[in-house]
């Protein structure tokens, strides 16, 4: 029933910090900004959505949607379907642009990943899609 992951959430205290950093660095598609609420990205056939946590945890005011409150403390996790062929690519990119990279796996059966962090500390991760077995 489940066909695969819509969205994924991050949540983040500066919008603006990660607004420069997934829009520019990573070169993501803006759909869409909400004040200091949140910011959403295309990415490939989904969608990543950046909350401000403190923004999220209240409750949808009188006449908006009746989206539930939520939201969570301490650093997430994402990981970004690269091709293996370009994930040199996006070391160079991502070095160029004075981003750490925090650390590079290869994986028992053979997919490499490479890991480093948004302006929030979330975890963010680049691998080959063959990390999974998924084409």
């Amino acid at each position: 029933m489940i066909d695969g992951i819509l969205e994924t959430a991050l949540y983040v205290d500066d919008l603006d910090a990660v607004e420069a950093f997934y829009g520019g660095v990573l070169g993501l598609e803006k759909i869409t900004r909400a004040d200091n609420r949140h910011l959403f990205y295309r990415c490939g056939k989904g969608v990543l959505l950046l909350f401000n946590a403190a923004e999220t945890i209240k409750p949808a005011p009188e006449g908006a949607l009746p989206v539930p409150a939520h939201g969570t403390t301490g650093a997430g996790h994402a990981c970004f379907r690269v091709e293996e062929r370009a994930l040199d690519q996006v070391v160079e990119h991502l070095i160029a642009s004075g981003i750490a990279i925090e650390s590079e796996v290869t994986w028992p059966q053979g997919a490499r990943s490479i890991y480093f962090r948004d302006p929030a500390g979330n975890s963010l991760e680049c691998a080959s899609p063959a990390l999974w077995n998924i084409e």
